[in-house]
């Protein structure tokens, strides 16, 4: 009996579903928004193809780099502070008892399983005015009053006349922290998988000829984690890069990303074609970043190889 999977009929019959659902719900809208950011407004609702560079040209304007450069920021900055913060995670849970790692990584992927929009409403919550943050630093003041005043020192006001609440929403602190929130996640689960497939003979090698535990860690732990770090950092990256909910809400004026400027052109400017190149700008940045990825695959494969 021919095996069903060296059939070229079996294949073909069972990749037509699949196939046809990606041209018609993904390749053919993608091919259009492309086409898109090429033309010009026409009127208040109709577009001309032209096949101009206008908007590719406007995209690159002084104005426009400034929020490409502040949403590069934003992400690098997340990305650094997720793979910081993921890397002692994804070691705890892998080096850590083997009867707590199920929970751990149930906790890690616990946020997947709630809406964005809830989660993203839930910190406001904590870093509002009067919410949990500065709730809890105004109990610590009317302590530490309470203490100075039975010290006898109350009335030189060392803690202030009264509580100032932190200014933790409608910033850049806010719209990183929420950033860092919704895609540490992504940091973890990758390093985890690469710490967990490491052998640990290496580190116990490293041990045994006397290397302190931080440079195990730098010397011997980071160079076998590598392509978890680089999948992470990846996948980490790019989707901060194109965030927007996190900005809009948590977000001031001077906090926003190209996201949302993508988004005020398809809704309240109505410009459709402008808005197509900004995000198609950001997708050749994303394609740029998986081409990365894959050449440094490929030298590792090659280095394999020869080593």
């Amino acid at each position: 009996m021919q095996n069903p999977r060296r059939n070229p009929r079996v294949f073909s019959l069972v990749s037509i579903p699949p196939s046809a659902w990606l041209l018609a719900f993904f390749l053919v809208p993608l091919a259009l928004v492309w086409a898109m950011s090429f033309g010009e407004k026409d009127g208040l609702i109709d577009i001309a193809y032209t096949w101009t560079l206008d908007n590719y040209r406007r995209a690159v304007d002084p104005l426009y780099l400034g929020v490409f450069a502040k949403s590069f920021w934003f992400a690098g900055i997340t990305t650094l502070i997720c793979l910081l913060i993921g890397f002692a995670v994804a070691m705890s849970i892998s080096f850590g008892p083997s009867r707590w790692r199920v929970p751990l990584l149930i906790l890690v992927m616990l946020p997947f399983w709630t809406n964005l929009l809830i989660r993203t409403y839930a910190l406001i919550a904590v870093f509002r005015s009067r919410g949990v943050v500065n709730g809890g630093l105004e109990q610590l003041w009317e302590w530490g009053t309470g203490l100075l005043t039975l010290v006898g020192l109350g009335h030189l006001e060392l803690l202030g006349p009264h509580f100032e609440p932190l200014e933790l929403l409608y910033n850049n602190f806010a719209v990183v922290a929420g950033l860092v929130y919704v895609h540490l996640p992504f940091m973890v689960l990758p390093l985890y998988a690469s710490l967990e497939r490491m052998d640990h003979s290496y580190i116990e090698a490293s041990l045994d000829l006397g290397a302190s535990h931080y440079r195990t860690i730098f010397s011997v732990m980071i160079p076998l984690a590598m392509p978890g770090i680089v999948t992470g950092v990846i996948i980490t990256f790019v989707p901060a890069l194109g965030s927007f909910l996190t900005p809009d809400l948590l977000g001031g004026t001077n906090s926003q990303m190209i996201a949302n400027v993508i988004e005020r052109q398809f809704k309240s400017a109505n410009d459709w074609p402008f808005g197509a190149a900004l995000s198609f700008v950001l997708m050749y940045v994303t394609f740029f970043a998986i081409a990365l990825r894959a050449v440094w695959n490929s030298r590792a494969r090659r280095r394999q190889g020869l080593g």
